[in-house]
C-alpha cells in the first residue's frame, strides 16, 4: 500500500485509495507500475483508477462490495436452479398433460431461451435507469412467474409461466458481471467472477432438490413454491443491500473542478484535503447516507440510446474475444444444463438400472462435485497474471491469466466420451457421474476465465457486450437441447454426445492456444477497426473496460 491518507468525515471514516495506473495503446495492455502514494495489490498499482469520491463504487468498503456480490450470486443460483430443476419432472409432465417427452422437455428448452433473450431488454434498461431498480423489478417478475407456475393446470399455462419467471431472472446472467466490473479492481475480478460462477454452476443442483421434494408425497408444484419463498426473501435482502453502482468516473484532469461545481450546485460546503504532494487541491464530496442509498429512482441516462444499444450489441458477435465467451458458455450450458439433465433421468429410470423417479435427479451430485473440486483454483488466474506482470516490469497483458486453463483443456471432451459411451453401452452408473464430473470441472475454468479475459481485452460498453454474450450463449444451448432426445434416438448416444458434441467442445477448448499465442495481435488489430471506434464512442463508464 501507498502512504496512508487521513480519513475525513466526508469519506465516511475511510481513507480513499489512489492509483496512477494507465491503459496502454492496445486495450488489454495496462501499465501497473507503482508511483509514490499509490495503493497496491500484488505489488502493482490499482486499476481502474478510482475517483477521489467516496461514492465511487471502487471506493466502497469491502463489506459493502461483498454483500452486493453475495446477493447477485444467490440470485444467479436461484434462477438457474429454478430453470433446471423441473428437468426431473419431464416424465411426470408428459403423463399429466398427455404430451410427448420431447414436448415436456421444451418446458426447459424454451425457458432457457427466454433466460438469455430477456437481457435484450433488461440490460439496456439497467443502463438507462440504473442497476438497482432493474434488479428489484426483475426479482418481482421472477417471483410472480414462479407463483404462477405453482398454480397453473395446463401445459400452455405452465409454459407461459416458465417463460415469465425465466425472462425476469435473465438479468442475473448479466448483472453480476456488470457489478463486478463496477465495484472491483482489475486484480480482483478473476476471483470475484469465480465466486459468481460457483453459484451459477451450483444452480445445476436444482434437479436434485426437485427430485427429493417428491419423496414426501408432494407434487411438482412444491418446487416452485420453495423457489418463490427464497426469491421473496432475496428481494428483501437486495432492497437493503444493493446500492446503485452506475457511476461516471471522470478523468483526473477534470474531476476536481466538476466535483467542486457539483457541491456548489447542491448547496454543500466543499471540504479541502491537503496533499503532501504538489498536486491541485482535492475536493471530496460527502458519502451518501444509508437511507439515501436505498433510493431506487432518480437515475436516468438521457444520453443512453435504448434501442441503439440493442442494435449495437449484435456487432459484438464480430469481436473474437467475445465470440469465444459466447461459444464457451453456450456449449457448456447446452451440455451441463440440458444434455446431462435430459438424458440421465430417462436412462437411469429404465432397464437395466430401474432407479426410481425420486433418484433421477442424483446426476446433480456429480455436477456439484465437479464444480466443488474446481473452487480452490478460483484465485489462480489473478495470481498467475500478477506474477507474469511483475516479470514484465509492471506491464499487464490480458492473456497472462489464460495459462491456468491449459491443464484442463482436454478433460471435458474426454468426459463427454465417457458419458456418451456409458449411455450407449448401458455401463455402470458411476461412468455417468465420472463423465459429468470431468466436464463440469473443466467448465468452471472456462466459464470464469474466458469471461474475465474478454472484459480485460477490449474497450467496450460492458452492457452491450453482455447482451451479445447472453443472446449467443442461450441460443447455442437452446439449439443443443431442442429435439435432443429425437437426435439420440435416431443416431445413438455415442455418435451425438461423444462424437458430435465432443468434437465441437474440443474445437472450442483449443481456441485457448490461439488466444494465448496471438491474442495480443488480435487485440491490436481489432483496436484499429471501424468496429472498435463504434464501441469506444458508446463507452460511458470511464476506465472500466
Amino acid at each position: 500500500m501507498g502512504a496512508p491518507e487521513p480519513a475525513t468525515a466526508n469519506s465516511g471514516g475511510r481513507r480513499l485509495v489512489h492509483s496512477h495506473a494507465k491503459e496502454g495503446d492496445i486495450p488489454g495492455t495496462v501499465d501497473l507500475s507503482v508511483r509514490e502514494g499509490d495503493d497496491t495489490a500484488y505489488g502493482q498499482a490499482l486499476y481502474p483508477v478510482p475517483a477521489k469520491d467516496p461514492n465511487d463504487p471502487l471506493q466502497w468498503s469491502p463489506v459493502r462490495k461483498t454483500l452486493i456480490l453475495v446477493v447477485c450470486s444467490l440470485y444467479s443460483f436461484l434462477s438457474n436452479s429454478a430453470l433446471l430443476g423441473p428437468s426431473v419432472y419431464i416424465g411426470i409432465f408428459a403423463a399429466e398433460f398427455n404430451i410427448s417427452f420431447t414436448d415436456a422437455s421444451n418446458l426447459i428448452s424454451y425457458a432457457n431461451l427466454a433466460f438469455g433473450f430477456g437481457s435484450l431488454l433488461l440490460v439496456p434498461s439497467y443502463h438507462k435507469f440504473g442497476r438497482r431498480p432493474v434488479m428489484l423489478g426483475s426479482l418481482i417478475l421472477y417471483c410472480g412467474g414462479l407463483l404462477a407456475c405453482s398454480q397453473v393446470t395446463s401445459y400452455s399455462g405452465l409454459m407461459a409461466a416458465r417463460v415469465v419467471h425465466c425472462f425476469g431472472a435473465s438479468v442475473c446472467e448479466a448483472l453480476p458481471v456488470q457489478l463486478v466490473n463496477d465495484i472491483f479492481f482489475l486484480h480482483e475480478r478473476g476471483k470475484r467472477l469465480g465466486y459468481y460462477t460457483v453459484c451459477l454452476c451450483f444452480g445445476a443442483t436444482g434437479p436434485l432438490f426437485a427430485g427429493y421434494m417428491l419423496n414426501g408425497g408432494h407434487s411438482w408444484r412444491l418446487f416452485f413454491w420453495v423457489e418463490f419463498a427464497f426469491g421473496a426473501a432475496l428481494f428483501i435482502l437486495a432492497f437493503f443491500v444493493v446500492e446503485e453502482t452506475l457511476y461516471h468516473r471522470k478523468s483526473p484532469d477534470d474531476s476536481s473542478s466538476s466535483e467542486r461545481q457539483s457541491l456548489e450546485n447542491e448547496g454543500e460546503k466543499p471540504v479541502a484535503v491537503e496533499s503532501s504532494t504538489p498536486e491541485p487541491e482535492v475536493v471530496i464530496p460527502p458519502r451518501k447516507t444509508f437511507v439515501q442509498s436505498l433510493k431506487f429512482w432518480g437515475v436516468y441516462e438521457k444520453d443512453a440510446d435504448f434501442f441503439m444499444m440493442i442494435v449495437r450489441s449484435f456487432t459484438y458477435f464480430l469481436v473474437p474475444h467475445v465470440l469465444w465467451v459466447i461459444t464457451t458458455y453456450g456449449i457448456y450450458i447446452g451440455l451441463g444444463a440440458l444434455t446431462f439433465n435430459f438424458i440421465f433421468p430417462l436412462k437411469i429410470t429404465a432397464p437395466p438400472y430401474n432407479w426410481s423417479q425420486l433418484d433421477s435427479g442424483l446426476i446433480a451430485v456429480a455436477s456439484f462435485l465437479g464444480y466443488l473440486l474446481a473452487i480452490p483454483f478460483t484465485p489462480s488466474s489473478d495470481r498467475l497474471a500478477a506474477r507474469l506482470t511483475r516479470k514484465n516490469n509492471g506491464i499487464r497483458e490480458a492473456e497472462m491469466r489464460l495459462g491456468v486453463m491449459l491443464p484442463v483443456m482436454f478433460l471435458a471432451p474426454a468426459g463427454l466420451i465417457v458419458f456418451g459411451f456409458a449411455a450407449e453401452k448401458d455401463l455402470h452408473w458411476v461412468a455417468y457421474f465420472a463423465g459429468v464430473v470431468m466436464c463440469n470441472f473443466c467448465s468452471y475454468f472456462y466459464f470464469t476465465f474466458t469471461l474475465a479475459y474478454a472484459i480485460d481485452s477490449y474497450t467496450s460498453n460492458i452492457s452491450e457486450m453482455l447482451i451479445a454474450m447472453n443472446l449467443g450463449k442461450q441460443a447455442i444451448s437452446f439449439g443443443m437441447g431442442l429435439d435432443l432426445l429425437d437426435w439420440v434416438t435416431e443416431h445413438g448416444y455415442a455418435v451425438m454426445i461423444a462424437g458430435v458434441f465432443g468434437a465441437i467442445l474440443l474445437a472450442n477448448n483449443l481456441a485457448l492456444v490461439v488466444f494465448m499465442v496471438w491474442g495480443k495481435r488480435i487485440r491490436g488489430f481489432m483496436s484499429k477497426t471501424w468496429l472498435a471506434r463504434v464501441h469506444r464512442e458508446s463507452v460511458r463508464e470511464v476506465a472500466t473496460h
